[in-house]
């Protein structure tokens, strides 16, 4: 979990009924947001993993990237094939610095709707949204125009019954909608962009709202028999069971997406190409391979590795860190993730961590350690 900002904390339009529902309410990103409901987290993710879970993520930042070529645009920030989206699809990719390091991840869309034909639709984190919305302003000033969406929330609905409630409430089309696309669905009047997306690992949907309406399509959902609330604590450990990287955590301004096993949202037209910060970087690791890799890691015992433990090999040589670790309750056990020596990344390796002073065993395993259930179409 990203570390709560100093400062005046923002509400998001749910945040009433966050309170209304018993939340724990947490600084978060700059956010007062629940970090769990009177259920617990544990119930909380054996909800999301079982049924379904809902989640605000309203903190997080949406745009909209406005002008002719504002894909072609946008490539020179990041290293995705954006001009190869066809109207619908959704990509996931990051912001680079020109060491390669990821300076943020975000998900860009672009849109179906031929009347959007000119922008793309971004989803950037809550901790950097001020600076990456900076950032593509003044890079891009010219050739696109960055118009954040104030006017809407953003709500997830994951779980492998996720598809029952969002069908029941917004369209049964939304069943076969494929894994990483969008759709504009109406409710009660008003538009909604629903994007077949998460960040657990689960199927599901992210619905961008009128901030009018927020409350109304989640105590909808919330109606559902499948759905119920979800808070950031259950929230994290799905996404670390998943294999999900947590910004600021499992990637940041010194990781480059090879490091991190990000390989796959480099566009096979980018690697070659380059055209993006950090690419020279980028291109050397891709043809010479890199260093240290972010791995899984299973802890043999029930102790718990938290961020910043030591991972050393069999003769206490310190060989990386834990960048994410906590305890899984689908895996039944401590898990983590996090960077190790490449000689030590391969699977079934086994790796010391050290927890209040004591080694003790583990293994390098295979990511996601839950598998992952989306609907791809």
């Amino acid at each position: 979990m990203a570390s709560p900002d100093q400062g005046e904390l923002k509400r998001t339009p749910l945040y009433d009924l966050h309170v209304e529902l018993g939340g724990k309410i947490v600084p978060f990103a700059g956010y007062e947001m629940p970090v769990q409901y009177p259920a617990g987290i544990l119930k909380e993710h054996n909800q999301t993993r079982e049924s379904a879970g809902l989640f605000d993520v309203s903190h997080m930042g949406q745009a909209w990237l406005i002008g002719d070529g504002a894909d072609a645009a946008l490539e020179t920030l990041v290293p995705a094939d954006l001009q190869s989206l066809k109207p619908g699809q959704q990509r996931y990719s990051q912001l680079l610095n020109d060491e390669g390091g990821i300076l943020d991840d975000l998900m860009v869309t672009r849109p179906a709707d031929p009347a959007l034909a000119d922008r793309l639709y971004l989803v950037v984190n809550a901790a950097c949204k001020d600076q990456d919305f900076a950032l593509i302003s003044e890079k891009l000033a010219g050739k696109a125009t960055l118009q954040p969406i104030d006017e809407s929330a953003l709500i997830a609905v994951q779980g492998p019954k996720a598809v029952d409630a969002a069908a029941r409430l917004l369209g049964e089309t939304l069943r076969t909608q494929p894994f990483m696309t969008q759709t504009a669905v109406e409710f009660e009047g008003v538009t909604c962009l629903v994007s077949r997306s998460g960040y657990t690992g689960e199927d599901g949907y992210e619905i961008s709202v009128p901030n009018d309406k927020a409350v109304a399509l989640t105590k909808a959902f919330l109606d559902q028999p499948e759905v119920d609330p979800i808070g950031l604590g259950a929230r994290d450990s799905l996404r670390l069971e998943a294999g999900l990287c947590l910004y600021g955590h499992d990637i940041d301004t010194t990781t480059s997406p090879i490091e991190a096993g990000l390989t796959w949202s480099v566009g096979k037209r980018r690697r070659e190409e380059g055209g993006f910060p950090g690419a020279d970087v980028v291109q050397k690791q891709l043809a010479e391979g890199v260093s240290r890799k972010r791995v899984g890691i299973l802890p043999e015992g029930r102790a718990p590795a938290r961020e910043g433990t030591v991972v050393t090999d069999a003769d206490g040589n310190e060989i990386g860190k834990i960048t994410s670790g906590g305890f899984g309750p689908t895996a039944g056990g401590p898990v983590a993730m996090g960077y190790v020596a490449i000689d030590f990344a391969k699977v079934d390796t086994p790796i010391n961590l050290v927890v209040r002073g004591k080694s003790l065993p583990a293994k390098v395993v295979k990511m996601p350690i839950v598998p992952q259930r989306y609907y791809r179409g």
